[in-house]
């Protein structure tokens, strides 16, 4: 009869490395080289994933926070990200690798993660705190392959973020838009996405590919982004007045034959987060110098812009988010709040 299979004791193994499990309760572990015989690694599973790691000529360096980031980018949970999310990491990683990347996840403790986000980073507070919740995952998954026994960034309060209360007012996109629309062709374009931003109040990721598919005579048809747990939820918007003028100036845009994305670069692409980004800010920079604009505004903040109009002439909050609470406190700006006396 065959022996059953226990794939809880596999869990954090390297590749080609092998739990055993015995009749007494023990767990031995071994290492199948390519074309060889297994190798025996014994039965203390941090010295045989050691042991592995000195046969590769790797092992300098395990069980560090580097060494932690290697694996974690190997793990079904790094590539369940989405790959905004995956290049926001790799952004993190850069800084806390600078600092912590030597050291080994058994010796960092709650203080060192507090000095980290006090005084490391003091200069750059709101991003200590995605570094931080970079390192948490990474220290989850030591916790998982049995190098430590709890998650020291759990146990530290975060740096204090406050939410943006800024948004860009109806008659600074009046003047914005019209100034953008009338310099090169992909300003062009940019100005009509941001115009959809501010009428649809959908995330830039959720209509960087937009294509004229997704669009009938009375909606238009995206899928949410950020949705947990694996879901996928799908948005329509509805178009109205304002948002039938704006689709048939998106249609008219120019691109090649057979191309059906709506916002498309000179070579007929989508936009690229980064590429879209670098060509946001060099526009924010030259409307704050030609005084087209006041102050800076995020593209973001489109979103906050439509979540506070959508409050003023409905009277509601839009179903933008998962959670309405998260709307409210994050995205609504209003700077009046009106109520009826009794």
């Amino acid at each position: 009869m065959p022996r059953p299979r226990d794939r809880f004791s596999a869990f954090g193994l390297l590749p080609r490395m092998e739990a055993r499990p015995r009749k007494d309760g023990k767990i031995t572990y071994r290492y199948r080289p390519v074309d060889a015989n297994p190798v025996n690694l014994g039965s203390d599973k941090t010295e045989a994933i050691r042991k592995v790691l000195d046969m590769l000529g790797t092992s300098q360096d395990v069980g560090t926070v580097k060494e932690l980031w290697r694996t974690y980018q190997t793990l079904p949970q790094w590539h369940r990200l989405a790959d905004l999310t995956k290049r926001h990491y790799t952004i993190y990683s850069g800084p806390l690798l600078r600092v912590m990347g030597g050291v080994h996840a058994s010796a960092i403790r709650p203080a060192d993660v507090a000095r980290y986000l006090r005084v490391e980073r003091g200069d750059a507070p709101v991003r200590a705190n995605r570094e931080i919740a970079l390192l948490s995952n990474l220290m989850q998954v030591a916790i998982e392959r049995g190098d430590i026994g709890a998650n020291p960034c759990k146990q530290v309060k975060r740096n204090k973020e406050s939410p943006r209360t800024e948004a860009p007012e109806p008659e600074t996109l009046a003047a914005f838009l019209p100034w953008l629309t009338a310099q090169t062709r992909q300003r062009h374009v940019i100005a009509l996405m941001a115009e959809f931003a501010a009428l649809a109040g959908s995330r830039r990721v959720e209509f960087l590919n937009l294509t004229l598919m997704q669009i009938d005579s009375t909606k238009i048809r995206l899928m949410r982004a950020k949705q947990h747990d694996g879901r996928r939820k799908v948005e329509t918007v509805e178009i109205t007045e304002a948002m039938a003028d704006l689709v048939g100036r998106m249609k008219a845009l120019p691109r090649p034959s057979g191309c059906l994305h709506v916002f498309t670069t000179r070579d007929g692409n989508p936009y690229t987060e980064a590429a879209f980004t670098t060509l946001w800010q060099r526009v924010m920079v030259k409307a704050l110098k030609e005084g087209v604009i006041g102050r800076r505004f995020t593209f973001h903040d489109l979103r906050a812009y439509y979540t506070t109009q959508h409050k003023e002439r409905y009277g509601d909050l839009p179903d933008i988010h998962a959670s309405k609470a998260t709307t409210s406190r994050v995205y609504d700006r209003s700077k009046v709040a009106a109520r009826k006396g009794l």
